[in-house]
């Protein structure tokens, strides 16, 4: 299997706010889709594909693209949080996925959809400040050429995961 990353066709069509083809690359990483909320903002006139709306955006700890939280996801973070308040969504850990079914305007277009489940993280999170773990990490992502082995250990951010790569073909 190869260490190459590839495009995704949509990645042409640049967004400023996380979609589809950006949870594809992350799921071609073999990426759990498991990221830490830092924090949510209630966006006035926001841009969003071309279009200015009112927005809940999430912003991710990991560094990733924001969330913008349609009515769906609002909703599933109001059920998870307990709290219909945005400032009592910092720090909470979410998974998200692909939905194919999501229409706009009567298309079936897919979207990005939070996952209703809590997420229980007992697992440690690998940065390169933990040296051993990261080169054990670094070995078996060699041997494998995905980090399915890694990601049955640890937590480890796409940020990380793609430090983690370049590393390697920088080798």
């Amino acid at each position: 299997m190869s260490n190459e990353i590839k495009t995704h066709y949509r990645k042409v069509f640049k967004s400023d706010h996380l979609g589809v083809a950006d949870l594809e690359d992350f799921l071609e990483m073999k990426s759990n889709l498991i990221f830490t909320i830092d924090y949510v903002r209630q966006e006035i006139g926001a841009t969003v594909a071309g279009k200015e709306i009112n927005a809940n955006i999430a912003y991710f700890k990991e560094g990733i693209k924001p969330l913008v939280l349609n009515a769906t996801n609002s909703k599933v973070m109001k059920s998870l949080t307990n709290s219909c308040f945005i400032e009592n969504w910092e720090n909470v850990v979410i998974q998200l996925s692909i939905d194919p079914t999501v229409k706009l305007m009567g298309e079936t277009v897919g979207g990005v959809r939070v996952s209703p489940k809590r997420v229980t993280t007992s697992k440690p999170v690998l940065t390169k400040d933990n040296i051993k773990m990261w080169d054990n990490a670094k070995k078996a992502f060699a041997r494998d050429g995905n980090f399915n082995s890694v990601l049955s250990r640890v937590n480890i951010s796409i940020e990380n995961q793609n430090l983690m790569i370049s590393e390697l073909n920088n080798v």
